[in-house]
């Protein structure tokens, strides 16, 4: 994301979606170096495309408490983006990864609006998914991730009602801006940060589609020292989504988030109970249940 603007410098034609997307082909290494069962998952997208996936299965012993889909962000491949959710089958969720288009193992090449189609398979493997069935739903999307996440259920909002919580971590509000924000930090740049940032396409841009997303609860992350995708994308977003919404500031570097086994018993307590958390919060461990429901469970029986 840090290159966008600069390499829309460089841009002679229209429109510079595919700078949206660095991909790595092949694979550094699987789960099985992180001492993580897997398995290889094979999608199909509706244009015939075929994308490479790990499904990672809950940890034996251990109940399932309900499936993750993971969409990572815009760079490298799988590889890169097990630390957002390796954590997760030891706790009871299960977490199907998919590598976009272009990325890893998959076919073809990124590009918008290409790339959601690769969000549609990944629901659709679900939907046919044995082990998935009658378990909640949770999608996962950090950095470019989260920004595809938000635009795609604008447009399937009928898969909205699928999720018991949307978990945003280090989305970009506004590409354009995130855009604008890396010329600044160059001063080759920094005095046509504004004119050139137009030339990065922003009608996909989550900030654009949050507010229809009225049927599903939203969990925020954002790190006040986000050296990428600065705090004021993860305000920008809060304010516009409906509730319930919270926003969760952290610290660290960018999408780095669950790093910190702090976030990731946060992110846990907030899954028992999406719907009864609210707001601008400084740790994410106490629900905000209305008064009545709170009085009811203290009178006496």
């Amino acid at each position: 994301m840090r290159t966008l603007g600069i390499l829309c410098l460089l841009l002679t034609l229209s429109g510079c979606s595919s700078l949206l997307f660095y991909p790595e082909r092949g694979l550094p290494f699987t789960p099985e170096r992180a001492k993580l069962d897997y398995r290889d998952v094979t999608l199909t997208t509706a244009d015939g495309v075929r994308l490479h996936g790990w499904w990672l299965p809950v940890k034996p012993g251990v109940e399932v408490k309900g499936t993750v889909l993971h969409l990572h962000g815009n760079g490298g491949n799988l590889a890169w983006h097990l630390g957002g959710s390796w954590w997760l089958p030891e706790q009871g969720y299960q977490v199907l990864m998919v590598d976009y288009r272009g990325y890893g193992r998959s076919e073809g090449e990124p590009s918008l609006p290409a790339i959601y189609q690769d969000i549609d398979a990944a629901f659709k493997w679900l939907d046919q998914a044995p082990q998935v069935q009658g378990k909640p739903l949770v999608l996962l999307g950090q950095s470019l991730g989260g920004a595809l996440a938000v635009h795609y259920l604008a447009d399937h909002p009928e898969r909205q009602p699928q999720l018991k919580a949307l978990v945003l971590d280090g989305v970009p509000a506004s590409y354009r801006d995130v855009g604008r924000f890396a010329l600044s930090t160059s001063w080759l740049t920094w005095a046509l940060q504004v004119p050139l940032s137009w030339l990065v396409p922003d009608g996909d841009s989550a900030i654009g589609s949050v507010a229809q997303l009225k049927g599903v609860p939203k969990l925020i992350y954002h790190s006040l020292d986000d050296p990428i995708v600065p705090l004021s994308n993860g305000i920008r977003l809060y304010q516009a989504a409906p509730p319930p919404r919270v926003l969760q500031l952290t610290r660290g570097g960018h999408v780095q988030t669950f790093a910190d086994p702090v976030w990731r018993t946060v992110m846990l307590r907030y899954l028992d109970d999406p719907w009864h958390f609210d707001g601008l919060r400084r740790l994410g461990e106490i629900p905000n249940y209305p008064k009545s429901s709170v009085e009811s469970s203290e009178s006496p029986q």
